[in-house]
């Protein structure tokens, strides 16, 4: 399975194209923003292509040609306002969803928020708020197409190294999680056609990775 990872150079994407060098059965094509981004990624042997996500569908979907499915692991990031977050997490998302509909690429997981529900949103800090508000839309959004999506919402991201354990359910309490588990937990999606059309909250826990999403 040749799988897009939309947003690579961020933390998340990173450890996921290290795994995947390793795996047997996928293989990495990232998509970055910057030329100047690409060696780190052709060192692991992973395909790149360089495209913004403020660019159209079009120049997404055709860095989305021959892959097998999509990874959206973007963010606009901690420091940017309300303005870069609707254009990256929300619009971005959007248009790279709308793009794997144009490659013909059904398989899609989005890395969401831990809850993005409308309670979320009025709940959240006025700082907050409008990230949440993206990832409940761009979720919403991927709900509404045929494709074969999956939705991961894990608990706050830590830099923490990954022990390889996890709690995984339709809802888990609140928790951390680090971004190297986060990366696994994306693999062992990919690998289990069961989490097709599932989304799931995601924290650090007491299960192996594969043993937990494969329980889902």
């Amino acid at each position: 399975m040749k799988v897009l990872i939309v947003g690579a150079n961020g933390q998340i994407g990173k450890h996921l194209t290290s795994f995947i060098k390793e795996h047997n059965d996928l293989e990495a094509k990232v998509m970055i923003r910057k030329e100047e981004q690409a060696s780190y990624f052709k060192d692991l042997g992973a395909e790149t292509a360089v495209v913004d996500l403020e660019e159209d569908v079009n120049a997404i979907a055709k860095a989305a040609e021959g892959v097998d499915a999509i990874v959206f692991t973007a963010g606009s990031g901690p420091n940017t306002g309300a303005d870069k977050t609707m254009l990256v997490d929300l619009d971005g998302a959007v248009k790279t969803i709308e793009a794997a509909k144009e490659a013909g690429v059904k398989r899609f997981v989005m890395i969401s928020s831990y809850d993005t529900t409308r309670e979320a949103i009025q709940s959240a800090p006025s700082s907050f708020s409008p990230y949440v508000a993206a990832k409940h839309y761009a979720d919403e959004w991927l709900r509404a197409t045929d494709l074969d999506y999956t939705i991961i919402h894990p608990g706050a991201l830590t830099n923490d190294q990954g022990i390889g354990k996890v709690n995984a359910a339709t809802r888990v309490e609140r928790n951390e999680i680090p971004r190297e588990d986060v990366a696994s937990v994306i693999v062992a999606t990919l690998e289990n056609d069961a989490t097709i059309g599932k989304e799931f909250q995601v924290v650090t826990g007491t299960e192996p990775i594969k043993e937990s999403i494969n329980s889902l």
